[in-house]
């Protein structure tokens, strides 16, 4: 009896799996999230299409969106496309020249397979609406009977599966040049037909071809989720796959279903919904051939970077951006191999991990230099690569002389908070206070907010001026006007400004502020499994590692990984563990960027 009411059990569970999903977000917030995605942790993402011919954009700018830098008049990319081209040359004309001669999918598969990932995410479709696969909805404008005449998703889905990673797809819903509907054109509630007579039939063309167990879609920014009708897809495409699929966050405005991807930002720190940052070796996603090296994580920062959002519950989808031939450059292979041979020797600290009930322990990074003016737009990075490129905070002070008497007016543009004081007195401020006393839509975003505020000031006096910055999230810009009698709106900058030393012990005396910059930096982080506390030191520990965590039980083991695991001693005092990692032998540490600590735990 009691075997037969077990089975029954068993049948009416997996019954209850298998259960149909309704296009109603209820039906669909009941279903779980795969487990499969919230332990892989690293998925390859990858950007290619006609946009990877030209790879040309500005330094910071996404080489994707070459062809909408054409329409709104970008003069670098509209000069680059006549100069290398020619005047009379075309957008959809790269079709000819996107030949992708040298693409070797199990080449690709071995290298994302080398570097530790367990999924792939291939853009099928961009905004530029060209496919990489036998699209009969776009049957002239597809990589079967363009340029390449082979099946992109195809061989690349087929290579992928057969390694046993999970294949997951970017598909855009909205399309620049679609007669239909072209979006930043044509008014977003005009999009009716677009959606009915081309995106949804489309979209399941792919789906029901290909049955990729992820989708990520994008371009949702100017429609609401009823628009682009995000249930009926969502529900359609879980009852299509089956258990394993899982959707992203981006199916429209009014949407709060799928995991998370904050994109070049590490600020979304949410254990509630999977979450992974998207993101690339540079600051493109598509291949960029004028962005210098700078704009590259080394193999340590990458290494560094992940691990801190693994720590924080999330994962990272890792672009790559390959060039127009299909090869990914050697520099972003070079990366992802370096990550791969760190996730070989560390990887039971990573996979399957669960968030510790505390991110890390943090120390203070700060530096101070002379900038001639407040005029900062560090688009997606940090003043310098000691600092995050989140949450930091900057004080610029100066000894202000005014050339003339009358009344000042300051303005500012600021991404998230500035604060502007001048002998203690507030002229303006879009925040209460500062700590030192998140986006889909990142290139086309501008989020600087203006402020504004006046001020009488008298001639050749002296007056101390300070400017309070803080950045919270995505983009970062920081620019400091002035406009006074007889001069016109520029930047406060110039013989009457010098660096003040109230911050070091500096006498600066050319022209321009002090910038204090500071920021809170991990400097171990943690994750967890069953029965163990992984401490993950983001420096060296050349004598002693001390962690602020609660106490292990008596005779627990303490390890670095990769190293000849011998037993490292420990002691707890006032709080805190200390392990004693003096007797670790040079030639015993493997790892680079970040080692891990392997710890015991009831």
């Amino acid at each position: 009896m009691r075997k037969i009411l077990l089975t029954i059990l068993i049948v009416l569970y997996v019954m209850g799996l298998n259960a149909q999903v309704e296009p109603n977000w209820e039906s669909i917030n009941n279903r779980a999230y795969p487990q499969w995605f919230s332990d892989a942790k690293l998925g390859i993402f990858i950007h290619w299409g006609l946009y990877s011919v030209p790879s040309y954009s500005a330094p910071e700018q996404y080489g994707e969106w070459f062809y909408r830098g054409l329409t709104t008049g970008d003069s670098a990319r509209i000069n680059f496309m006549k100069k290398t081209y020619g005047e009379n040359f075309k957008y959809e004309d790269f079709d000819l020249l996107f030949k992708a001669e040298l693409f070797n999918a199990d080449e690709w598969t071995h290298l994302f397979k080398e570097a530790g990932a367990k999924y792939v995410l291939l853009v099928t479709k961009h905004h530029d609406g060209y496919c990489l696969w036998d699209c009969p909805y776009k049957p002239h404008f597809n990589s079967v009977v363009g340029g390449p005449k082979r099946d992109i998703v195809d061989e690349l889905t087929t290579s992928v599966r057969k390694s046993g990673m999970k294949m997951g797809f970017y598909y855009s819903l909205a399309e620049w040049t679609n007669p239909l509907h072209r979006w930043y054109v044509d008014h977003p509630d005009s999009i009716g037909r677009y959606v009915d007579e081309y995106m949804i039939p489309q979209f399941k063309n792919l789906v029901a071809k290909y049955k990729p167990s992820l989708i990520f879609t994008d371009g949702e920014w100017s429609n609401t989720i009823e628009q682009w009708h995000a249930a009926e897809l969502i529900a359609w495409y879980y009852n299509t796959v089956g258990l394993e699929a899982i959707v992203n966050d981006r199916w429209g405005v009014g949407g709060n279903y799928g995991f998370k991807t904050p994109e070049y930002s590490s600020a979304v720190m949410d254990t509630t919904r999977p979450w992974a940052e998207c993101r690339g070796l540079g600051r493109s996603f598509g291949l960029n051939r004028n962005e210098p090296l700078s704009n590259y994580v080394t193999s340590e920062e990458l290494i560094q970077h992940f691990v801190k959002l693994v720590a924080a519950g999330g994962g990272m989808t890792l672009n790559v951006g390959p060039g127009p031939d299909g090869q990914i450059p050697l520099l972003q292979q070079e990366r992802l191999l370096d990550l791969g041979k760190w996730l070989e020797i560390n990887g039971e600290a990573i996979y399957s991990s669960k968030p510790y009930y505390k991110f890390g322990d943090f120390g203070p990074k700060i530096f101070v230099r002379e900038d001639a003016a407040i005029d900062f737009d560090w688009v997606r990075n940090a003043p310098d690569k000691s600092l995050s490129y989140d949450n930091f905070e900057v004080i610029w002070s100066a000894i202000l002389t005014p050339p003339v008497t009358g009344v000042y007016t300051f303005e500012a543009e600021a991404d998230d908070f500035m604060t502007l004081k001048i002998d203690g007195k507030i002229v303006f401020s879009n925040e209460d206070s500062l700590i030192l006393n998140s986006n889909s839509n990142a290139q086309e975003a501008n989020t600087s907010k203006s402020l504004k505020g006046t001020i009488e000031l008298k001639k050749d006096k002296t007056y101390f001026i300070e400017v309070l910055f803080e950045e919270k999230s995505h983009q970062a810009t920081a620019k400091l006007f002035w406009s006074y009698p007889g001069q016109e709106k520029t930047l406060v900058q110039g013989n009457s400004i010098i660096p003040s030393a109230q911050y070091s012990i500096a006498n600066y005396k050319t022209p321009g502020f002090l910038g204090l910059y500071y920021c809170l930096q991990p400097k171990v982080v943690y994750t967890t499994k069953p029965g163990k506390l992984y401490a993950i030191a983001l420096e060296y520990p050349d004598d002693q590692l001390i962690l602020n965590i609660t106490q292990p039980e008596k005779g627990a083991k303490v390890i670095l990984l990769g190293s000849s695991e011998t037993p490292l001693k420990w002691k707890y005092k006032n709080g805190k563990l200390i392990i004693d990692t003096s007797t670790i032998k040079y030639s015993e540490i493997k790892s680079k960027g970040a080692w891990v600590f392997s710890i015991d735990q009831k």
